[in-house]
């Protein structure tokens, strides 16, 4: 559960400093407690889609991942942001990303952030 909190932490840490360095990345609340709020329920989809859906899209292009280097890895860190962004809209969350060349910046910073914040913040092992 603690490893679960800490994930959930890192994902909202990350999604926040994507949405704040590109501006076709949306957040919108009435109140900084709403998008707070809102930024912990998208991080809580984001999880969810990068651990449901991501390791089937990874089996199903793993070819690519070889021929690619690994590079096709951005297209899909993209593919799942644009996931995540399309089920916030159904779930009526103000997160949005405006386009797949968006999605894959987005996905880069969110990847490295993400990483850093797993490094920094304590985890079960």
């Amino acid at each position: 559960m603690k490893n679960f909190v800490v994930k959930t932490i890192a994902n909202a840490g990350a999604l926040a400093v994507a949405v704040w360095l590109l501006d076709k990345i949306t957040l919108t609340g009435d109140s900084t407690g709403k998008e707070v709020g809102t930024l912990l329920l998208v991080a809580l989809v984001f999880g969810l889609v990068n651990f449901l859906v991501k390791p089937i899209v990874k089996i199903l292009t793993f070819p690519l991942f070889i021929l690619t280097l690994g590079l096709i890895t951005l297209v899909v860190n993209a593919l799942m942001l644009l996931l995540t962004s399309w089920l916030a809209d159904k779930l009526d969350l103000s997160f949005h990303v405006d386009g797949f060349w968006t999605a894959v910046l987005g996905g880069l910073i969110i990847s490295i952030v993400s990483w850093a914040l797993n490094v920094v913040l304590p985890d079960e092992d």
